[in-house]
């Protein structure tokens, strides 16, 4: 008889597959209408699924223990970061790193600093007495790099077309893609201190000698030699290596179209698997390697109109962050190391102090940053997430090692922490954890809500009957009257969609030349709004277009004047009846006219046109007259 099989296997692939498959039925809706991010989606799917809530995802459970669901959530981040970042690289034009090294100079040293150490103070200010100094440069340094899977909301799809440069998106690339493997220097300056310095030697506890030159002397050979440098140089090598092959395999056509598009992605993952074999920094190393894999640009314009990188970025984007609202440890936010209003005061400082005012310091050395428009724009914006995530963990690891295997006594026990570091995992758990949250919803909110902010206003203004305060401003038809004064009657009434087709000037015909045609009298300022049975003002048409036209037998009251100052009048009908003025200019000021207003035009060599009509020489003060102008008195 047929059982359900209810395996972790059956209902982890449901769920996800599932869940991709409805987001994908309305992605172009929240991404392109709405200006949701896939990140923050799908956080807010994992939350629902996890054991906090439906109970259908259950990482500790797959993992086996909390050890084990630790270096699984590494992994995974360097994997989504390596394919990422590769891709990253890939999206830059030729040479980028080469041509624009003096921005991202400014970007990658003193202002990734700035942000560790200013990051690093509000962290040690709010959970201080707890926390050493120290501690909180360790935890600072995991917020510090810019998340380049966040950043996508901004440099990719309609919103970026529509309101950012490229060259500023392209920026932006660059140094989220950069200042993430350039996070190493900052997280291991600061856990060396504390493994030599940040605590005094018992005998239970003994601390390596040293001290803190020999923590320097780890962190320049290590860390800036070892991981840092020959990360750069693993990747050059590699991309250049890869494009080369390429090359040579596509001009003999060894390769067909589905490896050339996968290509990037496959190299994404040997960089990340040899890396580590060599304990080197992979997601810097995938970084270069994607800039130098393009770095003639052959392999970018190739599949720049291809639709499979994205593919695989969004599939990454959604299981990446489903798991990570499936593991985040939502209590120890309220039951944590941090009370959870400090924790509020510190994302909400953080998004603030963290990274916008350094940008606006140094803005102007920006080319690419044009204004402090942009400058604020490039300042908020500096995301944090799985980059984040991936360095506490690292971090987790690191203070793991700091347990003395065997004690003085001969014991073994390496789950005792020193007790200066007992708590910094914690701590230090809660808080990247609790920030990168923080990023996620506020900078996926951002652009939404300031869509929202932008429209509402004026949709609101639409729709909302009018205020009483504003009925001198208009009737209740819409109308707009013009600004009633404190005392008299109001400004005569005026439409915009009527400013331009009623205000016509036109000649008399022969019906309205009889003598016997009635003017039509002023209306008062109480019937110039009047309403025909469709609603639409006429009274402003009939009355304009009554008294631009001259009654017949003269000039009537009203005069109509042309530019020049001369008064248009009615030319004496034709031998056929037809009183319809000729319009055809006739140039004086040429030899001969007298002219005598010092108009330059007056030496003219050209000849004078023939006149059309016979009519007296025009005013001295006039150089250009009409035919149809009137014998003067």
């Amino acid at each position: 008889m047929p059982t359900l099989a209810l395996t972790d296997f059956n209902i982890v692939v449901s769920v996800l597959g599932g869940w991709v498959s409805l987001f994908g039925l309305v992605s172009y809706l929240c991404k392109e209408k709405f200006y949701l991010s896939e990140a923050l989606i799908s956080l807010l799917a994992g939350v629902a699924f996890s054991p906090s809530a439906a109970n259908l995802i259950r990482p500790l459970e797959y993992a086996g223990s909390q050890a084990n669901l630790d270096a699984a959530t590494l992994y995974f981040s360097r994997l989504v970061l390596g394919v990422q970042l590769v891709l990253a690289g890939v999206q830059l034009p030729s040479r980028y790193l080469q041509h624009h090294w003096r921005p991202l100079t400014w970007l990658l040293l003193p202002i990734m600093t700035i942000m560790w150490l200013s990051t690093s103070l509000l962290i040690w200010g709010l959970v201080t007495p707890r926390l050493p100094f120290l501690h909180a440069l360790v935890i600072g340094s995991c917020a510090t790099p810019t998340d380049p899977i966040l950043s996508n909301v901004i440099v990719k799809g309609r919103f970026a077309d529509q309101n950012v440069p490229l060259e500023l998106q392209r920026i932006i690339i660059a140094e989220s893609g950069a200042n993430d493997g350039l996070g190493y220097p900052f997280l291991f300056l600061a856990l060396y201190l504390v493994q030599y310095i940040g605590f005094d030697a018992t005998p239970e506890f003994p601390v390596p000698g040293g001290g803190a030159g020999k923590a320097i002397g780890l962190w320049f050979g290590e860390t800036l030699g070892y991981t840092i440098l020959l990360s750069i140089v693993y990747g050059a090598v590699v991309g250049y290596i890869a494009k080369e092959l390429l090359h040579w395999a596509e001009e003999r056509k060894f390769v067909d179209r589905e490896s050339f598009l996968v290509f990037a992605i496959s190299l994404a993952l040997f960089i990340v698997g040899t890396c580590g074999l060599i304990g080197s920094d992979d997601v810097l190393a995938c970084f270069i390697a994607g800039n130098v894999f393009t770095w003639d640009d052959w392999f970018r314009l190739e599949t720049k109109d291809d639709s499979l990188q994205p593919t695989i970025d969004m599939l990454l984007n959604v299981t990446i962050f489903m798991w990570y609202g499936a593991v985040c440890p939502w209590s120890s936010f309220l039951h944590g190391p941090v009370p959870l209003p400090r924790l509020i005061a510190l994302g909400i400082l953080m998004l603030l102090l963290r990274r916008l005012p350094w940008i606006m310091a140094i803005h102007k050395y920006i080319p690419q940053i044009q204004d402090w428009r942009q400058g604020i724009f490039v300042g908020f914006f500096g995301p944090v997430g799985v980059s984040a995530i991936f360095y506490l963990y690292i971090t987790l690891d690191f203070l793991e090692k700091l347990s003395p295997p065997e004690l003085v006594d001969g014991t073994d026990n390496p789950a005792r922490l020193r007790p200066d570091v007992a708590t910094l995992g914690e701590t230090t758990t809660s808080v990247v954890w609790f920030l990168s949250i923080v990023s996620i919803v506020v900078h996926g909110l951002s652009v939404p809500l300031g869509k929202l902010g932008f429209y509402l206003p004026r949709t609101l203004s639409r729709a909302l009957p009018s205020s009483p305060s504003s009925a001198s401003l208009g009737n209740s038809d819409g109308v707009l009257t013009g600004r009633r004064p404190r005392h008299g009657p109001s400004l005569p009434a005026f439409r915009i969609g009527s400013r331009v087709n009623t205000l016509s000037i036109q000649p008399t015909g022969d019906g309205d030349t009889s003598p016997g045609a009635q003017q039509p009298d002023m209306m008062s300022s109480d019937e110039q709004v009047q309403q025909d049975g469709s609603g639409a003002d006429t009274s402003l048409d009939k009355k304009v277009s009554a008294s631009s036209s001259p009654p017949s037998g003269g000039l009537g009251s009203r005069q109509i004047y042309r530019i020049g100052g001369s008064i248009i009048r009615e030319n004496p009908a034709d031998s056929s009846g037809s009183s319809t003025p000729n319009r055809r200019p006739v140039y004086e000021g040429t030899e001969g006219s007298g002219n005598e207003s010092g108009n330059n035009y007056s030496n003219s060599p050209s000849p004078r046109l023939p006149a059309l009509s016979a009519s007296p020489p025009p005013p001295p003060s006039r150089t250009i007259r009409f035919p149809d102008d009137p014998p003067q008195a």
